[in-house]
């Protein structure tokens, strides 16, 4: 008799094997066919795209079989989640009381766990809280990095709930080649760029796992009831850890984990176990909270829901996620409006025809084109997105065109919280980084 974590672990397992043979082969898994002796292997990028290509998604890889970028229905049938539907949507605006965000009405957030008992729990006057973290692997962030902070930020507005973001800064020292005083530089730095998203201070802790982890006897407990209900075993099979890996990411889940309770937190809720955790995550970080999930009950503690975004795409294109280690892929927080502007121009994939003539006759792909994509997440207006998307599939907006709206689009949005980061003095980061009492109703 399996648990259902034993069955998710193996089944993720025999997913990434797939994934590999088709790299080493060139051709799917098929059993009972051994590949064909006079392979030639190549390591020239993703096969063809005719053949079904599984996506890879992990929390350190990304990368999609075909140009659209990830199958998302895909996923969420793979990693067992269920789909924001048109009545979820209704419904989180029936009980907030406010219209969905564009991320929600875009299916830009698309996916979720148990987003029904949350919202069952709000109606019956019981709060919940969320969380929400980063991993500080650099100094700079980039638009993408944005995107679950932008959404978690409008949450707690709406529902008026307290925040806490995990800054994974011991997750960075053990998968980077970093020093520990680096990736806490990083948070710090970091932190500046959260806070400039507008977070209430009364209701938002900040923390550094480094530091945290050893101030809070309760958070540490949490971290160790998790470890003690997790075999290795299963760790292999959700994250891929391998023997040659470190004896610190076969453990680290477990602290990413521990905030998804909210004991963890007693000076917020003043030992609670069970106030409810709502987690804005992107999807590739799913499968830390599969894992706490399964775990959770065992432990006489609260499964989190879940709200998953898509992956922000690269530059070059929906295939891979924007990376903040390649800098041609990313158009990070510190660009000036003409690194953002050259950035577009030069290296933004298009949908759009190889000549005038032929994009005025056959119109563009906004499916592929990054412009486009874009704009479904930062132009705020659905009528005028609606008309770009018209204009370029008709052939009547150029590619050039597009870029242009992104470019005026992206450079006053960039240049406004370059502004406000420059507010956030070391003091105000001090103060939503001290463990201390939140401001919020129950």
């Amino acid at each position: 008799q399996f648990s259902k974590a034993e069955i998710d672990a193996a089944v993720q397992l025999l997913l990434k094997l797939k994934v590999d043979y088709k790299q080493m082969t060139g051709q799917d898994y098929k059993a009972g066919c051994p590949p064909s002796e006079n392979l030639i292997v190549s390591n020239n990028g993703p096969a063809a795209d005719d053949c079904d290509g599984e996506d890879l998604v992990d929390p350190w890889n990304v990368s999609a079989s075909s140009t659209k970028g990830v199958d998302y229905d895909k996923l969420i049938v793979r990693f067992g989640s269920s789909k924001i539907d048109k009545e979820l949507l209704e419904r989180i605006e029936k009980v907030s009381g406010q219209r969905a965000h564009h991320f929600l009405r875009r299916g830009i957030f698309f996916s979720h766990r148990d987003m029904h008992q949350i919202l069952d729990a709000y109606e019956k006057h019981k709060s919940f809280y969320l969380y929400t973290g980063r991993g500080p692997s650099s100094e700079a962030m980039h638009v993408g990095h944005l995107i679950p902070f932008i959404f978690t930020k409008w949450l707690q507005d709406v529902f008026d709930i307290p925040l806490v973001v995990q800054m994974t800064d011991d997750e960075k020292y053990l998968w980077k080649d970093l020093t520990l005083e680096e990736c806490h530089r990083f948070t710090v730095e970091n932190a500046k760029d959260i806070i400039a998203c507008g977070f209430d201070v009364n209701k938002t802790f900040i923390f550094s796992d480094l530091d945290y982890m050893g101030a809070s006897p309760q958070f540490y407990r949490n971290v160790v009831k998790v470890q003690k209900h997790v075999t290795f075993n299963q760790v292999k099979g959700i994250f891929g850890f391998t023997d040659s890996d470190c004896i610190g990411k076969i453990s680290f889940p477990a602290i990413q984990a521990a905030p998804s309770f909210s004991s963890s937190f007693p000076q917020i809720f003043g030992g609670k176990k069970d106030v409810p955790c709502l987690i804005p995550c992107a999807i590739d970080q799913d499968p830390y909270f599969r894992m706490t999930r399964d775990v959770a009950p065992r432990i006489g503690l609260l499964k989190p829901a879940l709200l998953h975004s898509t992956f922000f795409p690269a530059l070059q294109g929906a295939q891979t996620k924007m990376s903040a280690s390649d800098p041609n892929s990313s158009i990070f927080l510190t660009d000036t409006p003409k690194q953002i502007k050259n950035k577009i121009n030069k290296h933004a994939f298009s949908g759009g025809k190889d000549t005038v003539e032929e994009h005025r006759k056959y119109g563009g792909n906004t499916e592929v084109d990054v412009s486009f994509l874009y704009l479904t997440f930062f132009l705020e207006d659905d009528e005028k997105l609606e008309k770009i998307k018209e204009d370029y599939t008709s052939g009547a907006l150029l590619t050039g065109e597009l870029k242009k709206i992104l470019i005026e689009t992206l450079q006053p949005m960039i240049a406004q919280h370059q502004e406000r980061r420059k507010q956030v003095t070391d003091e105000m980061v001090q103060q939503f980084m001290t463990p201390r009492p939140l401001n919020y109703k129950f």
